[in-house]
């Protein structure tokens, strides 16, 4: 429907042209119609101005004095009339303007119906003449004079027909030259004023859009034009910033959203594992409890062994409470950092000597060069549990050889902390995920040993607060876990 409408300029043009040849039509019109009647009038007053002004001179006894010569020239110059004063008694012309004053011709004409008096006065009366041998028409008048004389004056009426259609003609030239002029005129204040107009609905058809770029810049437009250009630009601006404000809100209320969501469904996520990790302690506490409970009277040797499988599915679950707790704290920013400086050999092997124990019942051999002090920045009860979750993990995944190796090397600013143990590879799409808490990828060992794959969620969860990297890399023989820490301080 927009391409339909007619441009403002157009209408403008059209509507202002329309209005200039109406005009220009109506006058010529008018003009054409009443403009020699108007002449005929105005010729009338004229001679009638005469009659009243050379009437005056005849009180005064001047007509036949020589110094009405000039007056009477005059009179005939100003009123463009041709005049005859004859005696009364026997028509004697006392003063003529034409070369052959006949003005006996004129009773002559009266009395043969060539004069048609159209209006009749006291002194004088108006009428048409028509001179048969000439074959013209006059206008004359023919009055008595307050010193007895007779005047005769007349206009031919083709002169007043002539005047009226050359006035007309130069009127149309006039009209379709003023129409031409006046168009062009027209069209271009048309365009100049719609040229601003049209600015403006370009930018307003941006702001549309959202382009808020497009400024009014003032230039060829009136006072109000600009003034509305100004407050365009003025809502362009506020708009821009309402709809910057509303996309920060929407983008922090998407952030909420999601967040929530996540929580949701971490929230969900966690009490169905907690709830799967519970259920087989539980449900063996349970079952032993209630065997313990009939066997009661048995040997002591069973009564032992209840009690023992009862106390480690215990310890278990307590195990993994503490976990969970330990990595609730870290995942939601709870815990508090302290950055010191210490030595990463000892602390390693002091989680080497802990864990010997353990490596000794699992047959497996833990390998670590002493090289000396490695100073790093860090937390170091943290790095601690970072060390004893991988070393856990790699005793309960050694494999083959049963070997684990404790690394340390220096990448730059960094010191890489690696665990290798021997034994099957993780499957590469599984890589991954082994850092999601309770996802396990061999579920029958980890419940063989006991574990509940919260262990290496607590490390991605360290280094993160840390700001530091880890990662698992798989080799041909086993599977190696690394992590990274700052040897340099940090310079402020």
């Amino acid at each position: 429907m927009r391409g339909t409408k007619t441009s403002l300029w157009v209408k403008l043009g059209i509507t202002m042209s329309a209005i200039l040849v109406g005009t220009v039509l109506v006058s010529w019109i008018i003009n054409n119609t009443l403009l020699e009647r108007y002449y005929y009038y105005n010729k009338q007053t004229q001679m009638t101005k005469a009659f009243d002004n050379i009437d005056a001179v005849a009180g005064s006894g001047l007509i036949e004095s020589d110094d009405f010569d000039i007056p009477f020239e005059r009179f005939r110059s100003k009123y463009n009339v041709d005049i005859i004063i004859a005696r009364s008694s026997d028509l004697t012309v006392i003063r003529s303007t034409l070369w052959d004053p006949q003005i006996d011709q004129v009773n002559e004409d009266l009395n043969n119906g060539n004069i048609k008096v159209f209006r009749k006065e006291k002194n004088y009366y108006l009428a048409v003449q028509t001179n048969t041998q000439m074959n013209s028409n006059y206008l004359i008048l023919m009055g008595n004079l307050k010193d007895g004389n007779v005047i005769y004056m007349r206009s031919t009426i083709e002169s007043i027909h002539e005047s009226a259609q050359i006035t007309n003609f130069f009127m149309q030239i006039v009209g379709i030259g003023s129409i031409v002029v006046g168009v062009i005129i027209i069209i271009v204040l048309s365009m100049g004023i719609s040229r601003p107009i049209r600015r403006l609905t370009f930018i307003s058809d941006r702001m549309a859009r959202l382009d808020f770029d497009a400024k009014y810049d003032g230039r060829g437009g009136s006072r109000e034009i600009d003034e509305l250009g100004i407050h365009f630009n003025e809502m362009s601006d506020t708009l821009e910033r309402t709809i910057a404000e509303l996309k920060s809100a929407n983008n922090e209320l998407m952030k909420d959203i999601q967040k929530k969501n996540q929580i949701d469904e971490m929230r969900k996520e966690f009490l169905s594992n907690v709830s799967h990790e519970l259920k087989t302690p539980i449900a063996l506490i349970q079952g032993y409890a209630e065997g313990l409970k009939e066997v009661v009277n048995d040997d002591e040797e069973s009564r032992d062994f209840y009690c023992e499988v009862i106390m480690d599915e215990a310890d278990k679950m307590n195990r993994m409470v503490k976990k969970l707790l330990t990595l609730n704290q870290l995942e939601f920013g709870n815990n508090k950092v302290e950055m010191v400086r210490f030595d990463l050999n000892e602390v390693i092997k002091g989680v080497v000597n802990a864990s010997s124990l353990m490596a000794e019942q699992k047959d497996v051999k833990v390998n670590y060069q002493d090289n000396g002090p490695i100073y790093v920045w860090s937390d170091e009860f943290m790095i601690e549990d970072v060390i004893t979750n991988y070393l856990s993990n790699a005793m309960n995944h050694a494999d083959g050889e049963k070997r684990i190796e404790v690394t340390t090397s220096l990448r730059g600013d960094k010191v890489r902390l690696s665990v290798f143990n021997t034994g099957e590879r993780i499957p590469e799409e599984e890589l991954d995920k082994i850092w999601i808490k309770f996802y396990k990828v061999d579920k029958a060992r980890t419940r063989e040993y006991g574990g509940n794959g919260i262990g290496l969620s607590i490390v991605k969860a360290i280094t993160e607060s840390l700001n530091q990297q880890c990662g698992v890399i798989n080799h041909e023989d086993g599977v190696e876990f690394w992590v990274e820490l700052d040897a340099k301080s940090i310079q402020l």
